[in-house]
């Protein structure tokens, strides 16, 4: 259980396979630490989520952003850029978790500044391990802004 002095650590999840998520957001359940899991299914909605437009009007500010590359309506190189390149959201680490391992993707995805680029395993025990380190690195040994 965290302890009543640590906030929850506040998670966008930014991915378009509704498989995915379950399986992500049943793993970060799982960690034993707290967090608050957003989601959302395009990169539409991810800008309206940052920027608290519409139906995201009161959203909290994400501690760390998990982003597919491949998403409709607005790509996620897009939505990287995009972050990256607003005073108000390039500190908010990103985490580029994607099924692509193209090279020409990891480095365009470093170049808009990713924090880190992962590529998904297909492999559900692997999928697992990776979201679990995913957390517990970013929650567990870095310092995060506010936390």
């Amino acid at each position: 259980m965290t302890p009543p002095y640590l906030k929850p650590a506040e998670i966008l999840l930014v991915e378009d396979n509704p498989a995915d998520v379950r399986l992500t957001m049943e793993v970060l359940k799982d960690v034993k630490l707290c967090n608050n899991i957003s989601v959302v299914n395009d990169g539409v909605q991810a800008l309206d989520f940052l920027y608290r437009r519409g139906e995201y009007g009161s959203a909290a500010r994400p501690d760390i952003i998990l982003l597919d590359l491949n998403l409709p309506r607005l790509d996620g190189r897009e939505v990287l850029e995009r972050i990256k390149s607003d005073d108000s959201l390039k500190h908010i680490p990103v985490v580029v978790l994607t099924t692509s391992s193209a090279e020409q993707d990891i480095l365009k995805s470093y170049a808009l500044h990713a924090n880190c680029y992962i590529t998904k395993p297909v492999d559900l025990e692997q999928f697992t391990k990776v979201v679990t380190s995913i957390e517990e690195f970013w929650f567990s040994i870095v310092k995060l802004p506010g936390m």
